[in-house]
């Protein structure tokens, strides 16, 4: 989380969304109140912090409108504000280039994959590949759709029958590497004694 952070703290003018993104806790809040409302109390329940904290994560997710405001109720003698994810993709299609997210997801697959249920089945795949540019957008169809398909049977946390899934996907083009057998123009070399 701190790479995270720091990452986040050098970037001063990243779009505000994308910058409520690039923090591990928020994207799982995300996640958790995706299949149905949540308040700041529950949310630190579920991910053993302070109710503090989940507070103010919450007001940084709503201030940028990543979450709505379903239910308001009376609980205990205060009011309980319960919040959900708006639905859409804006995790998907990041076109500015900034590495924020791509760090807060590997820092929350690091964390994922130490939970991981022992001898369970499960898909991993690593892999830069050379693709024609229609198999390309055929299978980033297919993978948005089934991002699509799990979202739209998530539960809330903890409901009977259900079972927590870790996903995360990061697909992508990339530029091309410089031809590693390329020899540097002459007076261009990287070192030497000068």
């Amino acid at each position: 989380m701190a790479a995270a952070c720091a990452l986040l703290a050098c970037v001063t003018d990243t779009d505000p969304v994308l910058r409520a993104l690039a923090h591990p806790l928020r994207l799982r809040m995300l996640s958790l109140m995706w299949p149905g409302p949540m308040s700041a109390a529950e949310l630190a329940r579920e991910l053993d912090i302070s109710h503090a904290l989940a507070s103010q994560h919450l007001r940084r997710l709503d201030a940028v409108g990543l979450v709505e405001l379903t239910e308001e109720r009376t609980r205990r003698g205060g009011r309980e504000r319960r919040y959900r994810t708006v639905h859409g993709t804006p995790l998907s299609d990041q076109l500015d280039g900034t590495p924020m997210l791509a760090e807060t997801m590997a820092h929350t697959l690091r964390e994922r994959a130490g939970r991981r249920l022992e001898a369970s089945e499960g898909v991993t795949v690593d892999a830069e590949l050379w693709v024609d540019p229609q198999t390309w957008q055929n299978v980033r169809r297919r993978l948005a759709e089934l991002a699509a398909e799990l979202h739209e049977a998530a539960q809330p946390p903890r409901t009977p029958g259900a079972i927590p899934l870790g996903v995360s996907v990061l697909a992508f083009p990339l530029r091309e590497a410089a031809d590693p057998r390329a020899r540097p123009a002459a007076g261009m070399s990287g070192g030497g004694d000068g």
